[in-house]
């Protein structure tokens, strides 16, 4: 879940990236001006972007596909302290 979750991000934000050297190619002949004066704002900025991007996603993620997942274990955690159509291992390593 967390490396799909850091795979999407970054893919994210490369296309993100990418688009807006796209459009902002007037601003080629400041280039040095702009790193010289805003790079660390920018750079905070795109890191603070990255760490919101991911945490949405990462939340969107587990809503997705992690629904019932508290149903789910307690009807297995029934099953195996019955014994119930599963294998004699999983019950045998409930009962150690």
């Amino acid at each position: 879940m967390f490396g799909n979750t850091l795979l999407l991000t970054t893919v994210i934000l490369m296309g993100l990236a990418f688009f807006l050297m796209g459009e902002c190619q007037f601003l080629i002949p400041f280039r040095h001006l702009l790193i010289a004066r805003y790079g660390t704002t920018i750079t905070l900025y795109a890191a603070f972007l990255f760490i919101n991007v991911f945490a949405g996603l990462y939340v969107i993620g587990r809503m997705l596909f992690l629904k019932d997942t508290g149903r789910k274990l307690a009807h297995l955690e029934k099953q195996l302290r019955t014994g119930a159509s599963l294998s004699a291992e999983l019950s045998r390593r409930l009962e150690e």
